[in-house]
């Protein structure tokens, strides 16, 4: 009975923690509806480095570009958004910006490794829509705190959905 209790609450973990990465996450909803989702290949940065000077110095080391946009119009969907990123972010990210309006987010979440940030995932729901956007490379710490500061990463994310639309 033990045995048993024990393989099926692991079973129901390893289930639950499908989600638990971008990659899991970007593949399992990339094709549902009302998504926008773009995974910029190498070739289009040096597109999106033409955008501004902040951008050019933050994409020059990118190695990996996310952007997915999903719908958040009820609470249920709200929830369960901020409870997937709460799990991505959980103990592997350091939040260095984070503001909350009841079930509206807005998220800037970096991994580091010693002095270098390499990774950095900016969350926001605003009850209407959620959105991500993701970034891996080799990036300065300072500059992004900076940019998560100033709300660069929003006007990033405004300016990059209509860049890629129009390079297609």
């Amino acid at each position: 009975m033990k045995n048993s209790l024990l393989s099926l609450m692991l079973l129901l973990f390893l289930s639950c923690s499908s989600y638990n990465s971008i990659d899991s996450f970007y593949e399992a909803h990339k094709n549902d509806n009302q998504v926008t989702a773009f995974r910029v290949p190498q070739f289009m940065f040096s597109l999106l480095r033409n955008i501004s000077p902040e951008m050019n110095s933050l994409v020059g080391d990118t190695k990996d570009l996310r952007y997915m946009q999903f719908p958040s119009a009820t609470d249920k969907q709200a929830q369960f958004l901020n409870s997937q990123m709460n799990s991505f972010t959980g103990s592997s990210f350091i939040e260095i910006y984070r503001k909350n309006d009841n079930l509206k987010r807005n998220v800037v979440s970096i991994r580091e490794k010693r002095d270098v940030v390499k990774e950095i995932l900016v969350y926001k729901n605003d009850n209407t829509n959620g959105s991500f956007l993701y970034f891996k490379g080799n990036f300065d710490p300072v500059q992004v705190r900076k940019m998560a500061k100033n709300n660069d990463f929003e006007a990033f994310g405004q300016k990059l959905v209509p860049q890629l639309l129009n390079s297609n």
